[in-house]
């Protein structure tokens, strides 16, 4: 009973195999599927992204209120004052540093560092390796100077002196110190997905990142850690001392499909864009200095930054 099967040539069936054609067409399937499902994969990516950006904004929100506990409801600065400690050098519980950054204070609160092995010189080239502390849409964008997030310093704290203000002996701070518990929280950014420097001109003509610190005004992300408000006046301060001027204002980064995250002082994260927070943005992409400042003031009010004068 058993035995090969025959046809009626009396030959064995041998298994059929794809023809060319067939193959092909397979192919074809296969690759519309692919360039059906990447759009899609791509857009889960990115939305995990602005997931987990927001969660580590918020994280860095909730530590504006534990400095400010523990240091006398002093709002955390931007940077802690050159003059203030002797050569500007801190100890963050973790070793000596030079002028910690808000980022690495708000960490510091939590017992969570950005740099494991801080130095007691001025060094912008160090990068960061914990990821709460970055961005993962511009995951690259790691440098202590050239961070992707950017810190409402002229109105939470700028400890720049004013410009040749020593009365009496005294140092004089642009706005600084300023008590935490006369801003309200819920209605103040404390920070936010930042560009930089390079905010003030056409996207097109900014330049790339610099991942060693390099100081370009034209790249994205230069000197990001600080972002200007969207008014800016003649003696306002701007994220780059050197370089104050309408083209070379930060701003905002709308990285995450044309929106930005933009942290409170009360912990809450708005996923939000520019215009949203009173930003003035041209056709091509650059932010004007005349916006309004209601998100950033402190107060609910539109108000001008602190002079630098």
């Amino acid at each position: 009973m058993g035995g090969t099967v025959r046809n009626r040539a009396n030959r064995p069936f041998a298994p059929r195999a794809f023809t060319l054609v067939e193959l092909l067409v397979v192919i074809g399937i296969i690759g519309v599927l692919t360039s059906l499902l990447m759009p899609a994969l791509a857009s889960a990516r990115r939305a995990a992204n602005t997931a987990q950006c927001a969660s580590n904004l918020r994280q860095l929100a909730t530590g504006w209120q534990s400095y400010a506990n523990q240091n006398k409801r002093v709002s955390v600065p931007g940077r802690l004052p050159l003059f203030a400690k002797a050569n500007g050098i801190y100890d963050l519980d973790n070793g000596l540093q030079y002028r910690p950054r808000w980022y690495e204070l708000l960490g510091a609160v939590n017992g969570v560092y950005a740099c494991k092995n801080p130095k007691a010189i001025e060094d912008d080239s160090w990068t960061i390796t914990n990821n709460v502390f970055l961005c993962p849409e511009v995951p690259d964008w790691n440098n202590s100077r050239n961070y992707p997030y950017g810190y409402n310093y002229q109105f939470l704290g700028n400890a720049r002196p004013r410009a040749g203000a020593a009365a009496g002996g005294v140092l004089m701070w642009v706005n600084y110190p300023v008590i935490a518990a006369r801003i309200k929280a819920s209605d103040t950014v404390m920070a936010l997905d930042c560009v930089g420097t390079a905010a003030g001109i056409p996207e097109a003509a900014r330049t790339g990142y610099y991942a060693d610190g390099t100081k370009s005004i034209t790249s994205r992300g230069n000197k990001a850690y600080f972002v200007d408000p969207p008014r800016l006046t003649g003696t306002s301060d701007y994220a780059d001392a050197q370089s104050r001027g309408p083209a070379n204002r930060s701003g905002p980064d709308p990285r995450h499909k044309r929106k930005l995250n933009a942290a409170y002082c009360d912990g809450h994260v708005s996923l939000v864009s520019p215009q949203d927070l009173g930003y003035v943005v041209a056709p091509n992409g650059a932010i004007g200095i005349n916006g309004r400042n209601q998100y950033f003031s402190g107060n609910g009010e539109d108000l001008d930054p602190p002079s630098f004068q």
